[in-house]
């Protein structure tokens, strides 16, 4: 029993220590970056007032969301905080500026967060459908996964395209190089992830699992995780030059071996760095590396942190 108190009172400590790391770093040296100060007019909208005919589509900083349906997850003041990551719905997400998804799935198709389940995939694709509907010249990517412990769900990958299909770019490594008016009508870029299923080929509606690739990092040390997201950040090719979606992951989790298990104190940790995190990618010459960018808990200042990326590089001042 002494060992462990110990442990923890150490563990207690390095999140403090970490925590305060974070913060003297954005006290010294600031969160001011070439598009900082750009607010999108309509975040609903906001590839679309960025001219589609300029937005090619290796410029854009993706927003994205982290185990994105999960606002319904597990049993509402039971298991769901142990569980949940964002606390609205896919079209409220979307509304607000998301444009990656990540959405995991089991053998039923109901959408999962490890053991715990929530809704079936059909209101996630309703909802896509949705916003959709709504506008004209916004670009998703879709990724859905088979859950780690899971099987695949059966024909799912024909389920994605009979759903989808008026929708979906096919895989197709020449559209990292093109403008988003080009691939209009087309809206999602869908990446499903199968365990045992084969993957997508060329030409196909989906797109394999090797086109949207990360460093997951599964810590609840916020320090720990912010630069070893610089530094994977820092290995990866140009997006200029890269045939596949990178991901940096703004996110800490909690840990088995910790007290605290729900994931919105954890995550609080490192959700209001954002900002640090690009003037820092910035200021060591990597973010012309930095892609998709997710988030638990998405809210509209770190919308704007990405999009002002993606205004400065379409406006050639990044």
């Amino acid at each position: 029993m002494g060992t462990q108190v110990s442990k923890q009172v150490q563990r207690r400590k390095s999140i403090s220590t970490e925590k305060k790391t974070l913060y003297d770093l954005k006290e010294n040296s600031g969160t001011e970056y070439p598009g900082a100060d750009y607010r999108p007019p309509d975040r609903k909208n906001w590839m679309s007032n960025l001219d589609p005919q300029k937005l090619i589509i290796w410029k854009i900083v993706w927003p994205g969301t982290h185990d994105s349906a999960t606002n319904k997850i597990g049993i509402r003041f039971i298991s769901r905080p142990f569980a949940q990551c964002q606390s609205t719905s896919i079209y409220r997400q979307l509304i607000k500026g998301t444009r990656v998804l990540d959405i995991r799935v089991q053998e039923d198709r109901r959408v999962c967060h490890g053991i715990l389940k929530s809704y079936n995939i059909d209101v996630v694709i309703k909802d896509i459908k949705k916003f959709l509907g709504e506008t004209q010249s916004e670009i998703i990517i879709l990724e859905i996964r088979t859950e780690f412990g899971h099987q695949d769900p059966p024909e799912f990958d024909k389920y994605l395209v009979e759903q989808l299909s008026e929708f979906l770019i096919h895989q197709d490594e020449r559209v990292f190089q093109k403008p988003v008016s080009e691939l209009l009508p087309k809206r999602i870029i869908c990446v499903w992830k199968p365990r045992n299923s084969p993957q997508a080929k060329p030409g196909d509606p989906l797109w394999s699992s090797g086109y949207l690739k990360d460093n997951w990092i599964d810590t609840d040390l916020p320090s720990t995780k912010f630069e070893c997201n610089i530094n994977n950040l820092s290995k990866q090719p140009r997006v200029s030059d890269r045939k596949f979606f990178y991901r940096v992951e703004n996110t800490v989790t909690p840990q088995a071996d910790n007290p605290v298990v729900c994931v919105k104190p954890v995550t609080e940790r490192i959700h209001g760095y954002a900002r640090l995190f690009i003037a820092q990618a910035f200021a060591r010459g990597c973010v012309d590396r930095l892609q998709v960018f997710s988030t638990d808990f998405i809210d509209e200042d770190f919308v704007d942190a990405c999009v002002g990326v993606t205004y400065a590089r379409v406006e050639g001042k990044a």
